[in-house]
């Protein structure tokens, strides 16, 4: 479960808040005024977020050596292109029109 609070009361309900976490392995967002900053979560999650964190940067750099040599605009030319067609695989092909002929 994902409870969310306030700093203020963050600070108060310190204890309880990682007794919650560590047994109850629900997760904590904290808001200052009204919006959140930080999140308090479980120790293996946040091993889990880290290992996929270093596994995306891992991705991110093996793709930017890919497009070294290529330019910014040819390199989303060719991202633009291959999501296009990609979509149009997704899409049910749309039915043919018929042209209908007025009767006089």
């Amino acid at each position: 479960m994902i409870t969310e609070t306030n700093a203020v009361s963050f600070r108060q309900n310190l204890g309880e808040m990682l007794s919650q976490v560590q047994y109850r392995r629900d997760s904590i967002v904290i808001n200052k005024d009204g919006k959140p900053v930080a999140a308090l979560v479980d120790a293996r999650l946040f091993a889990r977020i880290r290992r996929m964190q270093e596994r995306f940067d891992g991705l991110c750099s093996r793709i930017e050596a890919g497009f070294a040599e290529i330019s910014e605009a040819e390199g989303l030319a060719e991202i633009d292109a291959a999501v296009m067609k990609e979509r149009a695989k997704s899409r049910p092909p749309k039915p043919a029109k018929t042209a209908v002929k007025a009767k006089r």
